[in-house]
């Protein structure tokens, strides 16, 4: 347990060391105990710092460890990740922005755990309110940026007869009208 406090504090260097053996089972070398992938899902969730080695060849598998639990919660669970998010995201494997992504995704995940609150006092209401349209101007914004830098020329070009201002204005109301549908559909589930 003081190994999960120190973890939980953030201080650097306090990662959990699980080993992970031939036999697929998972030793926690803080607590001296084997545990599952269900409890690495408890321990990200808690944010307990932790970082997964292979016990024979001591390469970090933390990642791929992360991704079988996402899949795991995919297969077993209600589905958080659409279909077209993930084709989409195999596309980006191999494309010049795949280098990108990476950042990004995180900043975008940051962007959404920090106004989580307002996203959903924003679903509360009716998806009326603009917090959550500011959100996703601000990642399209971020994303426009990382075009602009990765691949020069191939953003839109900025019309000059139509102001940023309507142009915010028009994807406002698309947003609008997409999430007033979403809504509609809800309803209609709900009778």
């Amino acid at each position: 347990m003081v190994g999960r406090a120190k973890a939980a504090s953030g201080q650097a260097g306090d990662a959990i060391t699980i080993k992970k053996y031939a036999n697929r089972r998972l030793y926690n070398t803080a607590s001296s105990s084997y545990i599952t992938l269900d409890d690495l899902a408890r321990m990200v969730r808690e944010n307990v710092e932790f970082q997964v080695l292979d016990a024979k060849s001591g390469d970090d598998i933390t990642h791929s460890i992360l991704t079988q639990i996402i899949m795991d919660e995919e297969a077993n669970g209600e589905q958080m990740l659409p279909v077209s998010f993930l084709r989409q995201l195999i596309g980006m494997y191999g494309n010049s922005m795949q280098a990108m992504m990476p950042s990004y995704l995180e900043a975008s995940m940051a962007n959404f755990r920090d106004n989580q609150t307002k996203i959903r006092e924003a679903f509360d209401k009716g998806i009326s309110a603009t917090p959550f349209a500011a959100i996703h101007e601000t990642n399209m914004a971020m994303m426009r940026a990382a075009a602009d830098v990765f691949l020069p020329g191939v953003a839109k070009p900025k019309d000059k007869a139509k102001p940023q201002a309507a142009e915010n204005r028009d994807e406002l109301a698309v947003l609008r009208e997409q999430m007033a549908a979403m809504q509609k559909k809800l309803d209609e589930l709900d009778k």
